[in-house]
């Protein structure tokens, strides 16, 4: 599907739910690919889940250790390589009580990602945001948000994480446009990822819908998502990585409507049954997550949404790009299966 020519390239976070894909995707691509690590005692773990998952070509995949915290060893990383997917950024279940614990290794990660771009031979860095870069400044809710929509980080209220993911956007267009003009970027700004997990350790998104499944989570919030799966979000970047029509230019992935977490769990309740029997289908009133949010990062977090659909679309890249995502429901069940599996282990 890509002309590849044994290119090499460069996945930051090649451990992550969808750093991994992205890995996996490459190899059965034909290209060559090289993965930061913060720890290379992680590699041999990094090869079974590859060689478990039928990754052909390991042979193309190398490892390097890098910590988006530190300088060290990121131009060693960037070297020889034609682009570079920068997957890699903080995301944790339980916002810090610093934000700065965030902010700061997701901006100046992203710089010296840049710049170890800059002082090599890349050609293109893809650049992994978020809906919540995009979407979390929105007032008026008759329009769609697009990929022209940012998120005011100075706004109130905003979680950690949205601030970490709009400011190292930001920072890595401002390197763009006044440092390195000749180092081409593509941005790809997912919105709820879900979808299979390629190993045992189960991201923060799948770790919600877990409890979920669970039981674990007794009433879900008023508020709504738009979802992608894992596997279309790393299609996106290579397709942005490879594409002519990407250069310089930012990408918003979802599939289908979107949906509440309540709506996902009448699916779950409709779809799998009995199995499906500890999902509840309570939602939790909003002045209660509002009054929670008073000394809850992570309800303080979804407060403003609540009762509100961010409406959105994947208009851009399907029709500049040609991507063609699975629906919402096969991500939703794709994630179950992951989690039942997990449960196994």
């Amino acid at each position: 599907m890509y002309k590849n020519n044994h290119r090499q390239v460069l996945v930051t976070g090649g451990t992550g739910f969808l750093g991994s894909h992205c890995v996996l995707q490459l190899l059965n691509q034909g290209f060559k690919v090289r993965t930061s690590l913060r720890n290379l005692n992680k590699k041999e773990g990094v090869l079974a889940m590859l060689q478990n998952q039928g990754a052909r070509s390991l042979e193309n995949l190398s490892f390097v250790e890098a910590d988006l915290a530190k300088d060290d060893h990121w131009d060693k990383a960037a070297e020889g390589c034609d682009y570079i997917l920068h997957v890699a950024s903080p995301f944790p279940f339980k916002m810090p009580k610093d934000e700065s614990e965030l902010i700061k290794p997701a901006v100046n990660g992203t710089l010296r990602v840049l710049k170890a771009a800059s002082k090599t031979e890349v050609r293109r860095v893809v650049l992994t945001s978020s809906f919540a870069a995009v979407g979390y400044s929105h007032k008026d809710f008759s329009k769609p948000i697009t990929e022209e929509d940012w998120t005011n980080p100075q706004d109130k209220n905003l979680s950690a994480y949205t601030k970490s993911k709009t400011l190292a956007e930001k920072v890595a267009w401002e390197y763009i446009q006044n440092v390195d003009s000749t180092l081409e970027l593509a941005v790809i700004c997912p919105r709820y990822i879900l979808g299979p997990s390629l190993g045992t350790n189960l991201t923060t998104s799948l770790t919600a819908m877990k409890q979920l499944f669970d039981g674990t989570m007794k009433a879900t919030p008023n508020i709504s998502y738009g979802i992608v799966d894992v596997r279309d979000v790393a299609d996106l970047h290579i397709r942005a990585m490879t594409d002519e029509n990407a250069k310089n230019q930012r990408f918003l992935a979802s599939s289908g409507p979107e949906m509440s977490f309540h709506e996902i769990a009448l699916f779950l309740k409709e779809k799998l049954g009995e199995q499906a029997k500890k999902v509840t289908t309570r939602v939790y009133p909003n002045w209660l997550i509002r009054l929670v949010a008073l000394f809850n990062p992570a309800a303080k977090g979804i407060a403003p949404h609540l009762g509100k659909t961010l409406v959105s679309n994947n208009h851009k890249a399907t029709r500049l790009l040609g991507w063609q995502p699975r629906s919402n429901q096969e991500a939703i069940l794709a994630s179950i299966d992951s989690i039942l599996a997990v449960d196994k282990v």
